[in-house]
Formats: C-alpha cells, sequence, structure tokens
C-alpha cells in the first residue's frame, strides 16, 4: 500500500508540473518510479522508496540550498500519522541525502540499501544515453537561467568534477554495472565542453 494518499499526491503531481520545473519535474519523478518498479524485489521497504521519491524534490527553488531539507520536512507533516514515526524518518534521511549523493547511516543494512538505490535511481539520469543526457544538462541550465554563464560554467564544472572524483558514482553494483561507465563519460563531455 502506498503511504502517500491520493490528495498528496495530485499536490505533488501539481507541485511538479510548474513551469520553472525544465529537470525537477514530473518526468524525473516517473522515471524514477519506473526504476523502483524495475528493482521492487531489491527493495526491503518498497513503499518508503517511493515515498522518498515523490517527496524528494517537492520544494525545489535553484536560487536556495535548502530544499532537501524543506522537502525532507514537508514529506514528514504529509506522512505524519500515515505510518510509524521510524519509517517517516527514514524517508526524511533518503530525501536529505540526496544533497550530497552519499548514503547516510542506518540502524539497519536493509535501510542503508534502500537508500543506496534510491541514491543511485535520482543519478540514473547521468548514464543515460548521450541525447538523453544533453537534454538533462540543458534543463539543468534552464532552471539555473538567473546564473550568469562564467559563474554557471565554474559551478557546474565543481559538481562535474566532485562526482567524477569519487571511487563509484553508484552505489549499488546494479546500477554501477549499468550507468557507470556511460555516466564518467557523459560528464567527461560536459567537463570538455565547459573548459
Amino acid at each position: 500500500m502506498s503511504l502517500i494518499d491520493e490528495d498528496t499526491k495530485a499536490e505533488l503531481i501539481a507541485m511538479y508540473s510548474a513551469p520553472d520545473r525544465h529537470y525537477h519535474g514530473l518526468a524525473h519523478i516517473e522515471a524514477m518510479l519506473d526504476l523502483a518498479g524495475e528493482y521492487h524485489t531489491a527493495l526491503s521497504d518498497p513503499e518508503a522508496v517511493e515515498a522518498a521519491i515523490w517527496f524528494h524534490d517537492a520544494v525545489y527553488d535553484s536560487r536556495r540550498n535548502d530544499n532537501e531539507t524543506k522537502s525532507a520536512e514537508f514529506a514528514a507533516r504529509r506522512l505524519s500519522g500515515r505510518t510509524d514515526r521510524e519509517r517517516v524518518d527514514l524517508v526524511g534521511k533518503m530525501i536529505e541525502a540526496t544533497a550530497t549523493h552519499q548514503v547516510p547511516e542506518f540502524a539497519t543494512n536493509t535501510a542503508r540499501m534502500d537508500a543506496a538505490f534510491f541514491l543511485d535511481m535520482d543519478l540514473s539520469v547521468l548514464g543515460a544515453l548521450p541525447e538523453q543526457y544533453d537534454s538533462y544538462e540543458e534543463a539543468i541550465r534552464r532552471e539555473y537561467a538567473w546564473v550568469g554563464e562564467a559563474a554557471w560554467r565554474a559551478g557546474r564544472t565543481a559538481v562535474l568534477k566532485n562526482f567524477l572524483s569519487r571511487s563509484r558514482i553508484y552505489h549499488t553494483d546494479n546500477f554501477r554495472l549499468r550507468y557507470e561507465a556511460q555516466a564518467r563519460e557523459n560528464m567527461a563531455r560536459s567537463l570538455a565542453r565547459l573548459a
């Protein structure tokens, strides 16, 4: 059973359908939900992962640096009373982890693995086919249209270099085998364009 009632889902769909959501919109959520369905049997709490997907970019303003915290707080308010506090906290920790894409510490390995899958789903676009990846990059740039070109190039270069410097972009073997090589190629190509 879904942790999200129909009224909340309708509210989230409206939020993700806002005109300034060039990448962080409904298509991104749907793509992640498709992956969650594909990896359903690998998840110990698929409903919590689904909730994290729905809420993780609910609050999104490219001028702010607290979107993840605000999205987690929004999730906690909407999920309160629909499940126990432990699951609400799990969803919140997964959402907040999208700020760094590092798996947070959890009391159980199953929760840690669910978070790893969730974070990998969020970054799957990095390993998309080149034309899909390029569309993603263009959409992100539109979300940051208010940033001047020099500042954009510097900031985006730093983000891409951070990911490329990691020994692994993806936390799970499933996603590493499926996306890692292509993600590194895509980001290297982006860096060359930004240079």
